[in-house]
C-alpha cells in the first residue's frame, strides 16, 4: 500500500469564505499514482471546515445564513469561550459544518455522486490556515 501527504494553505481576506478545492485534491491524486484506494481532506484548524456539496451559489449564501442563525457572531459577550480571541461562533459553525471528508478513488478519479464538489469552509480568516489531503491505496 502506498501514501501521499499534501498541505493546501489559505489567507482568506475576509472572516468566512467558501473555497472549492476539488481541483487541488484531484490534482494530488495524480501526483500520488494511486488508481484503487481513499482520499482524506481535512481542516488543520478548528475554526474551518471541509464538507462536500454542490458549488451552487444560492446554497453558499443558504449556509451563510443558516450558520450565523445558529451561532450568531455577535454580541461576543454572549460565549464563555470568548476572551482573547472573538471566535466562538466559528467553533460551534465548524462542528455543524464538520472536519474532514474521505472520497473513493477508483481508477485514479475521485468517485463522486452527480455534483458532488469539495469545500474548504473558513469560519474565521484573516490568518494562515491549511487543509490536509491523505492519500492510501494501490
Amino acid at each position: 500500500m502506498k501514501s501521499y501527504r499534501k498541505e493546501l494553505f489559505f489567507n482568506l481576506p475576509q472572516r468566512r469564505g467558501l473555497v472549492n478545492i476539488t481541483g487541488e485534491v484531484r490534482k494530488a491524486l495524480r501526483e500520488s499514482n494511486i488508481k484503487e484506494g481513499l482520499v482524506l481532506v481535512n481542516a488543520m484548524h478548528i475554526t474551518a471546515s471541509v464538507f462536500i456539496n454542490d458549488d451552487e451559489s444560492g446554497l453558499h449564501h443558504d449556509y451563510e445564513v443558516w450558520l450565523e442563525k445558529l451561532a450568531p457572531e455577535k454580541p461576543y459577550s454572549q460565549y464563555h469561550h470568548n476572551g482573547y480571541e472573538d471566535n466562538a461562533d466559528a467553533h460551534l459553525k465548524r462542528t455543524v459544518m464538520g472536519r474532514e471528508v474521505v472520497v473513493a478513488v477508483t481508477n485514479g478519479e475521485l468517485d463522486f455522486g452527480p455534483w458532488e464538489q469539495i469545500f474548504y469552509y473558513e469560519l474565521d480568516g484573516k490568518r494562515r490556515k491549511r487543509a490536509l489531503i491523505k492519500i492510501i491505496g494501490e
